[in-house]
Parts: C-alpha cells; structure tokens; sequence
C-alpha cells in the first residue's frame, strides 16, 4: 500500500498537535442568547441593516443564504444545524492573527459572529466571515456604503478553504511519494501496486496526452511536475467541494487568480526569443499591420490566464449552486407534493446532477491542465520560419506552425 506505518503515525501526530486549536463548534457558548441576538439587533438597525430574523424569512430568503454561506469561506465546519434550538453542529478552526503580536484561538469565541472575541485585553469582531478590530461592546462603525471602517488586524487563519488545501496538499505528497518509492524499489518497468495502480494510469494520461503533444518531446519533462500538481490539485479540490462538508476552493476566485498567475509567470519565464518575436514584431506580415497586432498580442498575454481562472471559477460555482438548489426542492415543495414525491424528484436530479459534477471534477482538471501545457508549448516551441526584415518575401519564407490542438 502507499500509505507505510511511518507515514501514518507522522499524520496522526500533526493532527495531536493541531487538536487543541480545534474545537467543537457546539459548545455551551454557541447558543444564541436573546439578550446577544437583540443585542446584535438593535446594532443592525442603527446602520440600516436590519433583515427579517430567521422565523420570519421567507422558504426562498432561507435557501439563498444557505446557497451563499455554502460558497463562501469561513471560519468553521458547520455540518448539521438545529433552527429551533439555535444549535450548530461541527468543528471550529484556529484563528491566527497578527495585531501588536501574533494571537491564536478558536474560531467558536466569536459565537457564529454572535460574540466579541476577547483575546488577551485585545476584542475582535467577526463580520461577514471578515475579522475587525473593535471595543469590548463589539463597536463596528460604518460608511456611507454600509462597509465597516474598523481596523482589521492581518489574518493568517486556518479557514475551511485553507483546511482543505492542506489536507490535499498532504494527501497528494503521500500518495505520490508512495508512488515514487514504488518506482525506487522495483523499478520503473514493474507493475505498480496498491493505489498506485490508479495514479500510475493518471500520471501516464497527463504526460503522453497533454504534456508531450502541446509542449514537445524534448521540453515536456521540465514541466511535467507543475503539470501534475496542477492537474491532481484541482481535481482532489474538486471531488472534495462534492462532500457535504460545504468547501469550495476552485470555486473561491482568488484561489483560481493564483493558480493562473503561476501558469502565466512560468510561461513568461520559460519563453524564447521567437515566442516575444511574434508578439512584439510578428514576422509574415506587413510592417504596418505588425504595429497593429502588436498591442493585441500584448493583450493576449493577459486574456489567456485570465480565461483559465475565470472559466473555472464559474463552472465549479455553478455546479455547486445547482445541485444545492436542487437538494432545496424537497423544503419549498413540500406543501405542493407529497414528502416522498418532493424527496424523490429531488434526489433524483440531484443524483443526476451530481454524476454529471463528477464528470466536470476531471473535465475541469484536464482543461486547466491543457490550456496550461497549450500556452508553455507556444512560449517554448521552435518556429520553422525566417523573418528577413522583407516585407515582400515574408509569405515566401512563412513556414506553417507545428499543428496545435483546439479545445
């Protein structure tokens, strides 16, 4: 198997360490007292923020919010809640502050954002799943736009999207290194073994069908490790946002923009002279249209990783805000249908739109992991043609481009 003793005993011994940062979210503090919610109320109302409390909103407002606070990061697992008791079920994460010293707590002294944290004589607010720095009475000022103007102190906290890169991180660097011990020991032309007969078939996918056609055969190996990390985080992410633990990492933009930026910086740095040749002084064409084509090649530049995050970033968001819809018909048509019918109809679409999210977990993976190869082969690649600074033999000289697959 991959995972050896030793292996096994240094993960349970980081999560030994880490337990005490980590409580229960449904300790005896997380009820919501009625002299805190007025309290929280009544500071609503004074900046105009004041919504309806949670017996008075409507089915629809219910479900939006549990759509929103499904996608948003946060500072807490919340895996099972009682409205009636005001009850949440879970686990806490460590708060991890900086402000005239490094502070560190649970997450669940804020009481769901219900409570000012009080943290050495220092008091924080938890708002909108943001920390701000405030009085013992939990004080937010407010602008014209309803912002709050507090200081907010930096934050280094384990969030769920942090959480969950972590446990990816680690679950990747086990598994793979299992792998490559197994190529150690036995050699790289003995059957694989273990789970390592599915990451083997994986690792072979992504070098002889995306690295080695895009980048070439001569340049693909200096890429293949960022190509494979690429491709096995996104789709470790991906399968992971499809638990019911609520995380939503490639579906969080700033997650997507980082991932795009490295693909843009390694490609940038990785491209020869050729590559900036035809973006700044296109050969093959007249020297007129080459001062046009200049700057919407520059443009390019930009326009190509930003496709990559973007496209991303929207269908994983998408998906998830579906198939929460459609877990949500069973409550807004339980009047209307019989608890069954209602319970039938929705998980069988859910199924069907979960099945189809398993689909779009690897097919989003390939594409990131595609486009990204597609981009370092245009920026590596030697070019067969010659540009003589004549204009009128630029067609005859022209060679055409090693053909490039199309997405």
């Amino acid at each position: 198997m991959v995972f050896s003793r030793q292996s096994l005993k240094s993960v349970l011994a980081a999560m030994l360490l880490v337990l005490p940062l980590i409580t229960s979210a449904n300790s005896e503090q997380d009820t919501v007292h009625h002299n805190d919610g007025a309290h929280h109320a009544e500071a609503l109302e004074t900046h105009g923020e004041l919504h309806d409390t949670a017996e008075a909103a409507s089915p629809k407002e219910k479900i939006n919010e549990h759509i929103s606070h499904h996608l948003q990061d946060s500072h807490e697992f919340i895996l099972l809640s009682d409205e009636e008791e005001g009850k949440h079920y879970g686990f806490s994460l460590p708060v991890i502050l900086y402000d005239n010293g490094l502070k560190v707590f649970s997450a669940s002294e804020f009481n769901h954002g219900e409570s000012v944290a009080n943290v050495n004589g220092s008091y924080y607010k938890l708002y909108h799943n943001k920390i701000y720095s405030t009085d013992a009475q939990g004080t937010l000022k407010f602008d014209d736009h309803h912002h709050p103007t507090n200081n907010k102190p930096l934050d280094f906290s384990i969030t769920k999207n942090v959480f969950a890169l972590l446990l990816t991180s680690i679950l990747i660097f086990l598994l793979f290194s299992g792998l490559a011990k197994g190529y150690k020991k036995k050699g790289a032309n003995a059957l694989p073994t273990g789970f390592n007969r599915v990451l083997e078939p994986l690792v072979l996918y992504v070098r002889d069908e995306i690295a080695r056609p895009n980048i070439g055969e001569d340049k693909y190996k200096k890429f293949m490790p960022f190509l494979l990390t690429v491709f096995f985080l996104i789709w470790t992410l991906n399968l992971l946002g499809l638990t019911p633990l609520g995380i939503n990492v490639t579906g969080n933009i700033s997650i997507t923009v980082c991932l795009a930026l490295f693909t843009f910086v390694i490609t940038q740095f990785s491209a020869n002279k050729e590559y900036w040749g035809h973006i700044f002084w296109m050969p093959g064409v007249p020297y007129i249209m080459r001062i046009v084509l200049a700057p919407i090649e520059v443009l390019g530049l930009f326009t190509k990783p930003f496709s990559l995050l973007i496209r991303l970033f929207a269908n994983i968001t998408a998906g998830h805000t579906v198939v929460m819809g459609l877990i949500a018909v069973i409550y807004v048509m339980k009047n209307q249908l019989t608890v069954g019918g209602s319970i039938g109809a929705s998980m069988v679409l859910t199924l069907f739109i979960s099945l189809i999210e398993l689909l779009v977990a690897f097919l989003q993976a390939f594409i990131f992991t595609m486009l990204s190869s597609l981009f370092i082969g245009m920026a590596v690649q030697e070019h067969d043609h010659h540009d003589h600074d004549h204009g009128h033999d630029d067609a005859h000289h022209h060679v055409e481009d090693p053909e490039i697959p199309v997405i």
